[in-house]
């Protein structure tokens, strides 16, 4: 059994996870994002306490941690853009030191985007893959990478922020401070946000959201699919560009913007063959992801399973 967090800027959640990948029982709390570190760390404990009460817990042998970025993986650190309390905090060592967390087990820190590759190749679309791209395209765009079959974490644990390479040059600012991201293009934010300025008025009593904008695709509504074209493109050329530099073979798109399906999917397959044209990288597909709600959790204790097979050990506690 694994023990896996999974903290972001909304909740922050847990999960007792076996070795098939399969949740036994969860739990969560909303993030105090913008509070003190002191009630962060309470949250982040009192979740832990829900998990250790579950009759399952004394079997634990690994723990995972996901968390937003970024990470510091080498240093067990993290500094979430949306979770100002937290910069450069020590994660790893504050779950290290909850008093339920038995001996011998190490947290192992992972990204959040990183995180879902991880799960993806364990139990979802990009299982059997060697080299593949997985992408979480919401209110942000992160990524993580599998190459050689293993997952590429980088460093620092940050490989994989394809939300912010530049595809336009003049394009407009994004929030790392940058011009022309992927992520100014085709996160949530921005396809609701370019579909206003076109024009796109959402129902009465409706937010402008993706989820709406791909509603007033679906039955035809031109600035609502011109909006998820122009994600789509930008999308497209980030996949082409890692197919060109790191000859992956399948690009997983998850996150809130790809429950748009066809209204995405159709354009960005389209524009990837205009993108992805010489002959190692062309046969890049596009696959939707497996797994949803839970792929962090799940990639946390997958990050966790591997360490424990490098390692050729197992702990049994109790």
């Amino acid at each position: 059994m694994y023990a896996a967090l999974d903290i972001g800027g909304t909740k922050i959640a847990g999960a007792l996870i076996d070795d098939a990948g399969v949740i036994l029982t969860r739990a969560e709390l909303p993030t105090p994002a913008r509070e003190s570190v002191s009630r962060l760390t309470g949250t982040v404990d009192a979740v832990i306490d829900r998990l250790a009460a579950h009759p399952a817990w004394g079997t634990v042998r690994g723990m995972g941690i996901a968390s937003a970025g970024p990470v510091d993986t080498a240093h067990g650190t993290v500094s979430p853009v949306n979770i100002p309390a937290w910069r450069a905090f020590p994660l790893v060592e504050c779950v290290r030191a909850h008093p339920m967390l038995f001996d011998g087990i190490d947290p192992v820190l992972i990204g959040d985007a990183v995180a879902v590759a991880a799960a993806e190749q364990w139990r979802g679309a990009a299982q059997g893959v060697a080299n593949a791209l997985c992408m979480v395209v919401s209110t942000g765009v992160g990524g993580g990478y599998v190459l050689n079959g293993k997952l590429h974490p980088g460093p620092s644990g940050n490989a994989g922020h394809v939300g912010h390479i530049s595809v336009a040059m003049d394009g407009p600012p994004c929030a790392c401070g940058a011009r022309g991201c992927v992520e100014s293009y085709a996160s949530g934010t921005a396809i609701a946000r370019h579909a206003v300025q076109a024009g796109w008025v959402p129902r009465e009593g409706e937010a402008a959201t993706a989820a709406a904008v791909a509603a007033a695709a679906r039955v035809g509504d031109a600035r609502a699919l011109a909006a998820y074209d122009r994600s789509a493109r930008a999308l497209a050329a980030a996949i082409a560009g890692s197919a060109t530099l790191l000859e992956i073979e399948v690009a997983v798109i998850g996150g809130g913007v790809a429950q748009a399906g066809d209204v995405l999917f159709t354009p960005l397959r389209r524009h990837l063959h205009s993108f992805a044209v010489l002959d190692f990288a062309r046969d890049v597909t596009v696959r939707p992801a497996a797994l949803a709600r839970d792929a962090g959790l799940v990639g946390a204790a997958a990050a966790a399973r591997v360490r424990m097979t490098e390692q050729g050990s197992v702990y049994v506690s109790g």
